[in-house]
């Protein structure tokens, strides 16, 4: 498994990691404990050295989940997680006042079973909270040494360059797929210009760009894919389905998974540390540690830059011009 530095930090992380949202079990379906553990063990043998979690992933489970899964193995892993994203039922609130930042980071040590955080990330911004305070908090828990390093995830480029000059960001986290391109515009260039690593999630596009749909989907209320990620409704699902096609030839012309296609896509574009890539199964943590054995080439960019372009009639930047990130 190929690893890159972390933005300024000394983390090396792998160019795949683990996503954890599907372990909090409360929007992505239910999950076994036991076979999820055994998911990460089978992550961590592979050579993925990154697990991406929060606490808004049902409700503290998918770290409690992780804090199980990295015992004894500590080591091996570089545990990033989050804070203010805050659950009341169905709905989310977005608070990262200092003492909830203390909290949430008191919370997730005992969670997760460690005594420092790797990389801790503000999960999305609050509108209400001035950043001086949330960053000076962030910066107060970094020198009492209970994480190494900060970072934070769902911010636009001017929030990032106001965080940035009050405390020393080494990432950010961005929804980045090939149905979710809205980064190419302004932050993954921003991220590329000041050296911070970008940990990309949705990498599969919620598991559409896996092939396994044929038909829309119908799914619960509560699930993700029917509030989160808006791919599963016409006429934009027939459109991927088009797209999965052009990927499919793609993955054939190397015997490899189109799913492969679908990460190697985002992990090597120039300014993408890692892609996150959620696991239920051993089987799932071994396609993805796969993943990185190969690589797309240029003609294959160039024809999926064809491909989505006359399919959704966008050009948000051609991917091929970011080939080669290794």
């Amino acid at each position: 498994m190929r690893t890159r530095r972390l933005g300024d930090s000394d983390l090396n992380v792998s160019a795949v990691g683990i996503g954890t949202w599907v372990l909090g079990g409360d929007h992505w379906g239910n999950i076994k404990e036991n076979e999820s553990i055994s998911a990460i063990h089978k992550a961590i043998d592979s050579g993925i050295n990154l697990i991406d979690t929060a606490p808004a992933y049902g409700i503290g489970r998918a770290e409690e989940i992780v804090g199980k899964a990295i015992k004894g193995r500590r080591e091996k892993v570089v545990i990033s997680t989050k804070c203010g994203v805050h659950r009341s039922g169905k709905s989310f609130s977005f608070v990262l006042k200092p003492d909830e930042i203390r909290k949430e980071l008191e919370d997730s040590l005992r969670r997760l079973n460690v005594d420092v955080i790797d990389l801790y990330q503000c999960h999305w911004p609050d509108p209400d909270t001035p950043i001086e305070d949330t960053m000076g908090e962030m910066l107060r828990i970094q020198k009492e040494g209970k994480i190494r390093y900060i970072g934070v995830s769902n911010f636009g480029t001017e929030l990032l360059e106001k965080a940035r000059a009050l405390a020393p960001l080494v990432s950010t986290q961005p929804q980045y797929s090939l149905l979710d391109r809205k980064i190419e515009q302004d932050v993954l260039p921003y991220c590329r210009n000041h050296n911070m690593g970008v940990l990309a999630y949705g990498s599969l596009g919620s598991g559409i760009l896996t092939g396994k749909y044929t038909s829309p989907p119908k799914f619960d209320s509560g699930d993700a894919r029917s509030f989160f990620y808006p791919f599963y409704k016409e006429p934009t699902f027939s459109k991927v389905m088009e797209l999965v096609g052009e990927m499919k030839k793609i993955a054939d012309s190397h015997g490899k998974l189109l799913a492969h296609v679908a990460i190697n896509w985002v992990a090597q574009q120039v300014g993408i540390t890692s892609a996150l890539v959620g696991i239920r199964t051993v089987d799932q943590a071994i396609t993805n540690a796969d993943t990185m054995s190969w690589e797309l080439t240029l003609d294959d960019f160039y024809g999926i830059e064809s491909a989505y372009k006359r399919i959704f009639g966008e050009t948000l930047s051609a991917s091929a011009d970011g080939f080669g990130a290794n």
